[in-house]
């Protein structure tokens, strides 16, 4: 029989829907319900493509035994990571406190109080490895609860009191300058694995938000080394197993140093991210590896993540069936030279090779992941896209993995700006068209009367829990590059509502420091507030970038000083922990650099020598510049006011701090006013 969670939007809990563990979801009833029974509150967070979340649920969650103790002794929340990123946030912070690591599934043990006393992550079945199993944890804390509830409870106080007193930051007043960026750099330099491309070892996460800084930091200063990190790293990352070969789309990390086995899951944010950094690598090299990357990787999102009311769903699962009916990770993606022969007759040897597919196996059980090992020599090109053909094709017959299908505000955010860009560099307007249609599903199903957005929906229908900062920061970032490819200001307008509920909202009017949860949201044991970048750009920062774009598109002071104060976190920490603040240090460079203002004014985009200037503007490296085009009588854009065409030809005009340059009908001679410092 189903348990509560039948009634939830999250895919992640209806996967727990039929779980024996009378599962409740995050709610004041459910904790109403510890109060009333004197229980202790057994948190589970996870998420739906997490392949341990997987296995603790079907080791221990989806067993009678250990669900039937559960729900004697134990009042049992689940929760989605990704529908509540607050909770996890703030129950993490408290994990990492204890224990020094995190990671999901998290187990947390509460009091009715909402109030944390014992930590963990996945729990076996049986002890293992020096872990004890999830029963032995649950007699253990049973025990304790019902044996020393008082010594519990002042545990459980003092953790929070140790939260409460934890200085997240220190929060400088001032944005960092050039001494600051030319630290991070260093810092990032010594950090590099140069043989490898990437920062640190083993696991190994693609760092989108530092390639985007260092994209920017080549363009404003020229420094060849940052240039160089970034093409590298993306190179290395594109030639390796996180990559799918065949597909396009990036896994969420390598699980070695050398971008070989990944972590098989695919997730929106990470595909979003990385599309926009190879789109703005080619944008500055001209690489035809990075155009296509950013194609395939565009190609990936729409066909494989896009849903049917236009929107972008969460994640593909790493585990599916590998057609003995056992779940098993990375069954859709691996390959032996037994299975190439099959598909490719006499080709499998050159496939082998092309794609570095051994007897011996890069994976498991002689199986490899494709990737692109070979450096030199020359490959028939036809004939490998033929071979890329026919292995596509044959994988579309196995089993697929599964898809979370809950559209992620935020996420979309990121893969509005990413599509919206790919469509106008590389002439693709179906990937415009498809980065409108997710944006059209934000205002219509996730933006309310009041410009408050709803974190997540499913199936068009809006979920119950309201957005958090990097909500509002992602959808402003991917309305505003919405606005600029268009020409359409209604989407600078919407990003404008957003950003007020920003500064109205989340922001310290004292320091300027920002928070991730709303003034009015549900209080919960701490308010959380992370500048630091995660999988994705921070709240913090990515509110701090929109804020930026909006202030050049508008004129608008307040929200340029927000910015500014908001970045005192990167004068901070940029020069400390780099690799962690990546977002902030790219949005610092575009402050840094002004950011460029840059109006087009001429007839409609159909107009070729209006066109050929809004093109060039929008592949200007100038870090952040923001482009408004339309006609001279527009009122679509502030930065088209009192913009007139010359000698009735288009017109480009740049503007950085308050000063302009003399407007240009020459793309060519736009084109050099946004390369130079």
């Amino acid at each position: 029989m189903p348990n509560r969670l039948a009634h939830e939007t999250s895919p992640y809990l209806l996967q727990h829907a039929d779980n024996p563990v009378d599962w409740w979801p995050w709610s004041g009833e459910a904790f109403e319900e510890a109060r009333r029974t004197g229980r202790p509150v057994l948190l589970s967070v996870g998420y739906s493509s997490c392949h341990w979340c997987h296995v603790m649920a079907h080791e221990s969650f989806e067993d009678q035994a250990t669900a039937d103790y559960l729900n004697e002794h134990f009042v049992s929340v689940k929760v989605d990571r990704e529908e509540r990123p607050d909770v996890d946030a703030v129950y993490m912070e408290a994990v990492q406190a204890a224990t020094g690591q995190g990671g999901w599934p998290m187990t947390v043990f509460l009091t009715p109080d909402a109030e944390p006393f014992y930590f963990g992550t996945y729990f076996p079945p049986a002890p293992r490895h020096g872990m004890p199993s999830f029963r032995q944890v649950l007699e253990g804390v049973q025990q304790a609860w019902t044996t020393r509830h008082d010594e519990v409870a002042e545990v459980a106080g003092k953790i929070v009191r140790d939260l409460a007193q934890r200085e997240i930051v220190r929060h400088a007043a001032e944005a960092p300058g050039e001494a600051e960026l030319a630290q991070a750099l260093l810092g990032l330099t010594r950090e590099y694995d140069p043989q490898r491309g990437g920062f640190g070892g083993a696991p190994k996460f693609p760092p989108s938000m530092v390639l985007e800084f260092l994209l920017r930091h080549h363009a404003r200063t020229g420094a060849e080394g940052a240039l160089q990190m970034a093409q590298d790293t993306c190179e290395r990352m594109a030639r390796g197993g996180i990559y799918d070969q065949l597909g396009g789309g990036f896994a969420r990390y390598s699980v070695d140093r050398d971008w070989i086995v990944p972590h098989f899951e695919k997730m929106l944010y990470d595909n979003a991210l990385l599309c926009r950094v190879y789109a703005h690598l080619w944008r500055a090299t001209g690489s035809d590896l990075a155009r296509r990357v950013a194609l395939e990787t565009a190609d990936f999102l729409v066909r494989e993540l896009r849903t049917e009311e236009g929107g972008f769903a969460s994640a593909l699962d790493a585990d599916s069936d590998d057609g003995s009916g056992r779940h098993v990770e990375g069954a859709y993606y691996v390959w032996t030279p037994a299975q190439l022969r099959e598909v490719l007759g006499d080709d499998a040897e050159l496939a082998a090779q092309y794609f570095g597919v051994t007897e011996e196996g890069t994976f498991e059980h002689g199986q490899s992941v494709l990737q692109l090992p070979q450096t030199e020599g020359v490959f028939d090109a036809e004939k490998v896209a033929s071979v890329r053909r026919r292995l596509l094709d044959a994988r579309t017959r196995r089993s697929a993995p599964g898809r979370d299908d809950k559209v992620v505000a935020a996420w979309n955010g990121l893969a509005v700006a990413a599509l919206a860009e790919t469509g106008a560099y590389f002439d693709r307007p179906d990937l415009t068209e498809a980065a409108l249609g997710a944006a059209d599903l934000l205002v219509r199903v996730h933006l309310d009367e009041h410009a408050r957005l709803a974190r997540t929906s499913k199936d068009g229908r809006v979920g119950p829990n309201a957005g958090v900062l990097e909500d509002y920061a992602d959808v402003a970032e991917g309305f505003l590059a919405l606005a600029s490819v268009t020409g359409e200001g209604v989407w600078l307008d919407f990003a404008g509502l957003l950003l007020d509920q920003v500064l109205a909202r989340f922001t310290d009017p004292a320091t300027g420091a920002l928070f991730d949860t709303a003034s009015d949201a549900e209080p919960l044991i701490r308010r959380p507030q992370d500048p630091t970048d995660n999988a994705v750009p921070s709240g913090w920062t990515a509110a701090a970038g929109a804020l930026l774009g909006y202030a050049a598109h508008t004129g608008s002071e307040a929200h340029r000083t927000a910015a500014e104060r908001a970045l005192g976190v990167v004068k901070t920490l940029g020069p400390r922990v780099p690799r962690f603040i990546g977002w902030g240090l790219a949005v610092a460079e575009a402050l840094f650099d002004g950011p460029r203002e840059v109006a087009v004014v001429g007839p409609a985009l159909t107009d070729e020598r209006t066109a050929a200037l809004h093109r060039t503007a929008l592949l200007g490296t100038a870090p952040g510049a923001v482009v408004a085009c339309g006609p001279p009588d527009s009122d679509e854009f502030p930065l088209l006011a009192d913009r007139t065409l010359i000698d009735g030809a288009p017109a480009a005009y740049v503007c950085r701090g308050f000063v302009c340059d003399l407007p240009t009908t020459d793309p060519a001679a736009l084109k050099a006013r946004l390369a130079r410092s």
